[in-house]
């Protein structure tokens, strides 16, 4: 098989490796064999106009219209003219098809169903990174940067999976990435060693072993540098995002619109209760009289399209000095302004700013801003809670029984907003609303009902194994099966409520978490949650709790509960420590009859706790160090050596005695000669210095004065090479310094790049080191023989007869 044949072969098979992190996102998987036998038309597309001998840019473009033609046969077929022909018709319905499976990527949970859409985002995607792939080591023989797109195609795969065994999938998409520089460094490295010159002086030749044990080396150096990327990033701390990384708004920027899919926090909570270490991710301490009530609301979910709950659009502003007045509160209900001071841990990324609700004010450095309508802070311009220090203060609203029921019909506008649903509502729905909320007399009645069917009436058990599902679908199948998590039974009551009348939302975010001995309370990834936020006008967004073994129930859904008292808050702390709690939250440890009657005590900590601070180990952060110091290492040694080299040959130039005319001269030039070969032109050992230079003018487009440079120093060369008495040179360092600036202005702006970051003489260090590991094997085997000829007995002579 030609050169070309293996590249062509090794870029299929590297993009199908690739490809196979796309495998978890979806169900069934049969769709790989099919973009594999597209990959296979679109790679025999470019192999057949390579043959032929057309110009690079017409084989990319053939490859292109045949991919279009084959997408268009197997996904719009009917569409097309006479039947293969992609006209108008065909590419609008390709154009309508790619838009449903971007909107059906946002609606379903991984794994996904396989819609007509996905498959198109899939095998197209394939195919497109496959024709890049092809295009950048095949056509244009440069395979080091088709790496970029397979890393784009994992990236992808790996920023929408749930989880899995990722560093399988990094394994082989590495593995390809590496058969296609070992397919080209076959043809290439091999072609260097019959060209140029091992030692770098004129007209020497390494011998064929010699070339052969490069190839070697370059897989030695292939697998370390693989070796160390999947080595490297296990040591590293965990940089997870946490709860609902990227939520907010679909695209996973920082911005203020955006709906969060209710696929999304379904599965980032799930994942997040079922880690096996309920890691810290906040700690916080405030003056409020019961911290067990105090949750930290991240996000709310106020529109309900029956396939998602999304948070609303309104554009976020400039984060105001106090916040405006809860929507609803009205000067009867009791209320009391409490403050807490929040940490988070430097391993919880999340652009949307944890803080009990209704917030009144925040003091945070950095880019956030203000959603009015939600009452949320967001990050902007990539701004995390990473690490985030601040103070927030907020109400705490304890409105009374009585005052809940008396409440007024909400407005016309709050009404219509919050009490739609969508028409693929199952009818199962309201009917089973109505059912439990039977014969109560209010609205706050029915939302008690509704809380306390699920709570602890209904037969409901709390699952974090059961699958997700998302949309009107799975709040049916939740209804009938009775198992779910917090997302199930907030999403449910919210839309039953609904049904209802009630104007509804759902909030997501933590529950107060676990109190410490210092008084800190500390959250864990265990502690998100989900529930549901009902409206009564007076009162505002009331919180309500329907998830069993979870959270706590509200003291104004206890009938002929007394009205909260206020207390005298404390002086919270500066700063709120961090320290973790292996103790479990009161909501996890208390039974679901003693929240119904308020009796939850404060979960303590042990009086030893033995646990030390949330950073890693000492042992694993100096191991991290060390990893990422080699990879550092690895990725600047051709600069490194390079400008090592180069100091070396040209200070060693002047100031020498005039026995070393021989060895200065040739050590400029070969800097000279390397220098050109950096900047894309390679060494001729077989032409004489004149014609070498004159070459090195040419292909460099030199001006005068580092032409002239360059000439004195090949004139230098033949007169040491040759004159009897050669002359001792003078100003070799600076012609040899003119020339390299004369190739760098003449240079493109990547050229120049390229040759400082990867300069291609350093494949001298790998000469080098092969040399220096043949030889030393050679010693060794010699030494070898002469010890073997010293212990072996030596046999008498025996005269003949």
């Amino acid at each position: 098989m030609s050169g070309r044949g293996r590249l062509a072969l090794s870029a299929w098979a590297a993009t199908l490796l690739a490809s196979g992190a796309l495998l978890p996102l979806v169900e069934p998987v049969g769709w790989l064999v099919q973009a594999a036998l597209l990959l296979s038309v679109q790679s025999a597309a470019g192999a057949a106009t390579r043959r032929l001998g057309w110009a690079r840019a017409l084989t990319v473009a053939v490859q292109l219209l045949v991919t279009l033609v084959a997408l268009v046969l197997v996904f719009v077929r009917d569409q097309a003219l006479f039947g293969a022909v992609p006209g108008p018709q065909a590419l609008r319905a390709l154009g309508e098809l790619l838009t449903t499976g971007t909107e059906d990527v946002g609606r379903y949970a991984i794994p996904a169903p396989m819609t007509d859409g996905i498959r198109l985002l899939l095998v197209g995607g394939v195919l497109v990174i496959g024709l890049a792939v092809d295009a950048l080591a095949v056509t244009f023989r440069s395979a080091a940067p088709a790496g970029l797109p397979l890393l784009a195609l994992y990236s992808v795969a790996a920023g929408l999976s749930d989880g899995g065994a990722k560093w399988l999938w990094f394994l082989l998409a590495a593995a390809g990435y590496l058969l296609l520089l070992l397919a080209e460094s076959r043809d290439r490295v091999t072609r260097w060693g019959r060209v140029f010159g091992g030692s770098g002086v004129p007209g020497r030749t390494p011998p064929a072993e010699g070339r052969t044990a490069r190839v070697r080396t370059g897989h030695r150096i292939g697998v370390v540098a693989l070796g160390v990327a999947l080595v490297v990033p296990a040591g590293l701390p965990a940089l997870d995002g946490g709860l609902l990384s990227g939520l907010g708004n679909g695209s996973g920027g920082g911005g203020g619109s955006g709906g969060a899919s209710a696929v999304k926090p379904l599965v980032a909570l799930q994942d997040n209760l079922n880690q096996p270490e309920n890691r810290e991710v906040l700690s916080y301490s405030t003056n409020a009289g019961d911290p067990l009530g105090f949750y930290l609301r991240i996000l709310s979910l106020d529109r309900f399209t029956g396939s998602e709950w999304l948070s609303s659009r309104d554009e976020p502003e400039d984060l105001p000095d106090r916040f405006p007045q809860p929507a609803g509160l009205g000067p009867d209900v009791a209320v009391t302004e409490v403050t807490a001071n929040v940490s988070a841990s430097r391993s919880y990324r999340q652009e949307y700013l944890p803080m009990p609700y209704p917030a009144t004010e925040v003091r945070v450095d950095g880019r956030w801003r203000y959603q009015e309508e939600t009452g949320v802070v967001v990050g902007t311009d990539g701004q995390t809670t990473r690490g985030a220090r601040y103070e927030v203060g907020s109400l705490l609203v304890e409105p009374t029984a009585a005052q809940l029921r008396a409440a007024p019909p909400p407005p016309d506008d709050l009404r219509r907003a919050y009490t739609q649903v969508p028409r693929s509502l199952p009818e199962v729905v309201a009917r089973t609303a109505r059912d439990v909320t039977q014969g109560a007399a209010d609205p706050y009645e029915r939302a008690v009902r509704l809380q306390d069917w699920f709570a602890h009436d209904g037969g409901f058990t709390y699952d974090t194994t059961v699958n997700s599902g998302s949309g009107t679908a799975a709040i049916s199948r939740f209804l009938k099966d009775k198992q779910g998590f917090c997302v199930h039974f907030s999403f449910a009551m919210a839309a039953m409520a609904r049904t209802l009348g009630i104007p509804a939302r759902v909030a997501v975010g933590f529950t107060p978490g676990a109190l410490q001995t210092d008084g800190t309370v500390s959250v864990g990834l265990k502690d998100a949650h989900a529930w549901p936020e009902l409206y009564f006008e007076g009162v505002g967004w009331t919180r309500f709790e329907p998830t069993p073994t979870r959270g706590t129930v509200p003291s104004y859904t206890v009938p002929d509960a007394p009205s909260g008292q206020e207390a005298a808050p404390a002086a919270p702390s500066a700063s709120a420590s961090a320290l973790p709690s292996a103790a479990p939250s009161a909501s996890e440890s208390c039974a679901a009859a003693q929240r119904k009657e308020n009796e939850c005590g404060t979960a303590r900590a042990p009086a030893a706790a033995g646990q030390g601070g949330s950073g890693a180990p000492p042992a694993t952060v100096a191991l991290t160090g060390a990893g990422v110091a080699l990879l550092v290492l690895l990725l600047l040694g051709p600069v490194l050596w390079r400008t090592r080299v180069r100091t070396r040959r040209l200070h060693s130039s002047e100031g020498r005695a005039p026995s070393d005319t021989v060895a200065r001269t040739l050590s400029a030039w070969r800097e000279i000669t390397d220098t050109a070969w950096d900047h894309g032109i390679p060494p001729a050992d077989a032409l004489t210095p004149r014609k070498a230079a004159a070459r090195v003018v040419r292909l460099g487009g030199l001006a005068p004065e580092p032409a002239a440079a360059l000439h004195r120093v090949a004139g230098a060369v033949e007169q040491a090479l040759y004159a009897a008495s050669p002359r001792p040179p003078s100003g070799l360092a600076q012609d040899a310094a003119a020339v390299r600036a004369g190739l760098r202005e003449q240079a493109s702006r990547g050229a120049r790049i390229r040759a400082t970051l990867l300069p291609r003489s350093a494949v001298r260090v790998v000469w080098a080191l092969t040399e220096r590991r043949a030889s030393v094997v050679r010693r060794l085997a010699e030494k070898g023989s002469r010890v073997a000829d010293t212990v072996r007995p030596r046999r008498p002579f025996r005269r003949g007869a």
